[in-house]
């Protein structure tokens, strides 16, 4: 076997037991910060020449990072931020990988070119983290040698942009459910409160319930204020006269 053969079997070896070890983060319950941060730690020992990997978020008009091995790249980062362009921020909206020489990316991209340089970084690679047409952001490497990052660089990266996209995917949309049933509790109590009011107008008054809720609903129109605001204050009222 040669010696390149032996590097590239090493090399799968190690992908592999990243990746497995990613698999297990990525199917507990760690918070979303911990299980991008386990993938980029995960990236960084995988890629041949990465000397540091961050993870971007972009929400709309923002973008973040979500994840880093270097303090040093963090700062890279958040300089294409501050100036609107940088290869993370075109991989994420081009939705195609990036990979950039630094000392020829001056012209394009200055700002990062100069934070690059002065980090001592050399190559950047950055791929998108996008399901669909719905951009997420985009997973970062960066080299501190001339010749890095090569093809099979490149597909390992993909695999750790598909385990990062889902994890995203899967944490916005386990937010948005925690929101639909924060929301949901929220109208239970409030209708409780208006039903409580109503049953309190129709025993004070001996009211029927359709004029008892009229009369919570022209006090909303009248004092411009919530439905269920009306309620709450009837009731406290009530209770503040109770004592």
């Amino acid at each position: 076997m040669s010696i390149d053969e032996v590097e590239s079997a090493a090399r799968l070896d190690e992908a592999s037991a990243a990746l497995e070890d990613l698999q297990g983060v990525l199917a507990g319950e760690e918070p979303i910060q911990e299980a991008l941060q386990g993938l980029a730690e995960a990236a960084v020992r995988v890629i041949a020449d990465a000397g540091a990997v961050s993870i971007t978020i972009v929400d709309g008009e923002n973008a973040s990072t979500a994840a880093s091995t270097s303090d040093e790249v963090i700062r890279i980062d958040a300089e294409q931020y501050a100036s609107g362009e940088g290869p993370c921020l075109e991989a994420a909206h081009t939705i195609a990988p990036v990979r950039v020489a630094v000392a020829e990316a001056h012209d394009r991209w200055p700002v990062f070119a100069a934070a690059a340089e002065k980090a001592g970084v050399v190559a950047y690679l950055s791929a998108p983290l996008a399901v669909g047409e719905d951009i997420l952001g985009s997973l970062n490497v960066y080299g501190y040698v001339d010749e890095a990052f090569d093809p099979y660089d490149e597909a390992l990266l993909r695999l750790f942009t598909t385990a990062a996209s889902g994890a995203i995917t899967a944490a916005r949309r386990s937010t948005r459910s925690r929101q639909i049933i924060t929301n949901l509790t929220k109208a239970l109590v409030s209708r409780a409160e208006i039903d409580q009011a109503k049953g309190a107008l129709m025993a004070v008054h001996g009211i029927e319930p359709d004029v008892a809720f009229q009369r919570l609903v022209e006090e909303s129109q009248t004092t411009n204020t919530k439905l269920v605001e009306v309620a709450r204050r009837l009731l406290e009222s009530l209770r503040e006269k109770a004592e």
